[in-house]
C-alpha cells in the first residue's frame, strides 16, 4: 500500500487485453480509493472474460441463482450448448462467476443472444449491459441481432435500453416471429 493524503480523488483503472477479436477478451475494472487511514485501497470489482468457459459447478450455481432450472435439469446439454456457442462472455467478482452471456451465430447473417444472466446479488449494476455489449462486439457487421425472452415488463425495458425493439413495434417491417419448443 502507498500512503496518500486523505480526501484524494478516487481513480478507476481499466485494463483491456484483446487477444483474438475486436472485443476485449478480458477487461478488469479496478477501483482505487483512499481509506480513512490515508492509504490507497484496491477493490477488484468485475472482470469480463471471453476466453474461458465456467466450470460445471459454477454454471449450475449461476443458472440456479436466477431460477433457470429448466437448463440445469439437463446440465450436460447446457454445458454442450456453452461449448458450441459462438461466443461466451463471463463476468466475475473476486473470482466468483456472477454473470454470463452467450451468442449462437453463423457469424455472417445472424447472431442470437441465447442467454444473459447475472446473479441476483449483482443485478442492476450494468453488468448485463456490459455482458451483452461484449458478447455482440464480434458481430458488429452481422445484420440481425436477435433474442427471445420472457414477457416480464423489466425484460422489455432492459432490452430496449440497449437498442433492441420488440418485433411488433418495428415500423413498416411486417415481421413475424415464431418459436417451437419441444417437450
Amino acid at each position: 500500500m502507498v500512503a496518500v493524503p486523505a480526501g484524494a480523488p478516487v481513480i478507476q483503472m481499466n485494463a483491456l487485453i484483446d487477444t483474438r477479436s475486436t472485443a476485449p477478451a478480458v477487461q478488469i475494472v479496478q477501483t482505487v480509493g483512499v481509506g480513512k487511514n490515508g492509504r490507497v485501497m484496491c477493490n477488484d470489482e468485475v472482470s469480463y472474460d471471453a476466453d474461458r468457459l465456467p466450470s460445471r459447478d459454477e454454471t449450475r450455481t449461476l443458472y440456479d441463482s436466477v431460477g433457470w432450472a429448466a437448463y440445469t435439469d439437463d446440465l450436460d446439454a447446457l454445458i454442450r450448448g456453452l461449448e458450441n456457442s459462438a461466443v461466451v462472455v463471463t463476468a466475475r467478482s473476486g473470482g466468483e462467476l456472477i454473470g454470463l452471456a452467450r451468442i449462437v451465430s453463423d457469424r455472417a447473417t445472424i447472431a442470437y443472444l441465447q442467454d444473459v444472466l447475472v446473479h441476483p446479488s449483482f443485478q442492476r449494476r450494468g453488468i448485463a449491459t456490459a455482458l451483452v455489449n461484449r458478447a455482440f462486439a464480434p458481430f458488429s457487421r452481422v445484420r440481425q441481432h436477435v433474442l427471445l425472452t420472457d414477457a416480464e415488463p423489466g425484460q422489455r425495458a432492459f432490452y430496449e435500453s440497449i437498442g433492441f425493439t420488440e418485433i411488433r413495434d418495428l415500423p413498416g417491417q411486417g415481421c413475424r416471429s415464431f418459436v417451437r419448443f419441444n417437450p
